[in-house]
């Protein structure tokens, strides 16, 4: 069984782990691995995850083990042309990256059935703070949510708060003032 403290996910990130888990059959090692995953996870908006949070896409360099650190992409599936460059999550290991921040580790099983702990010694690249770094450098303020006067974000779903439910989705309230439910009241 892989040990997790927790790990943080975006929302696309977790929902992508909830689609695999519901795909993928119970009783083995990476269904182990990603029950624990989405069970520790705390979910947050790709404007809010810290830059040195391994997400989909993320560049990082982590150690196996004391082993020399390994640099990939962390990645939803393989794709062809980038032989050896990517950790797809479809991978224990990849799996068990994705949602660590610098310097957290994991322990999982090998192959081989012993324990290996993998250790994140870098994000080198996040797609998520790069897209804020633009924004930034171009002031383009029209198409990056405002934090400043906008809608306070109010609920985060954390899911070790929500382990015995059976619908474990995440949810997410803004508190802007205005408490018309809308069309769908009607």
């Amino acid at each position: 069984m892989p040990t997790f403290d927790s790990c943080q996910l975006t929302t696309k990130d977790y929902t992508i782990l909830e689609v695999m888990q519901e795909r993928h059959p119970r009783g083995d090692t990476f269904s182990a691995i990603l029950q624990r995953k989405i069970s520790s996870a705390v979910v947050m908006f790709r404007e809010d995850i810290p830059a040195t949070v391994v997400t989909l896409s993320t560049r990082v360099a982590y150690r196996v083990n004391d082993g020399p650190a390994e640099t990939r992409i962390v990645a939803h599936d393989e794709m062809r042309g980038l032989v050896g460059m990517l950790l797809p999550i479809t991978n224990p290991r990849g799996l068990a990256l994705l949602g660590l921040a610098e310097g957290q580790s994991v322990t999982i099983p090998a192959a081989d059935g012993s324990l290996e702990t993998l250790t994140v010694h870098e994000v080198v690249y996040q797609p998520e703070a790069a897209r804020r770094e633009r924004l930034k450098l171009t002031g383009n303020a029209a198409s990056a949510p405002s934090r400043l006067g906008g809608p306070v974000l109010r609920v985060v779903h954390r899911s070790d708060e929500l382990q015995d439910k059976a619908d474990n989705k995440v949810v997410a309230t803004f508190d802007t003032g205005f408490d018309d439910p809308g069309p769908s009241a009607a």
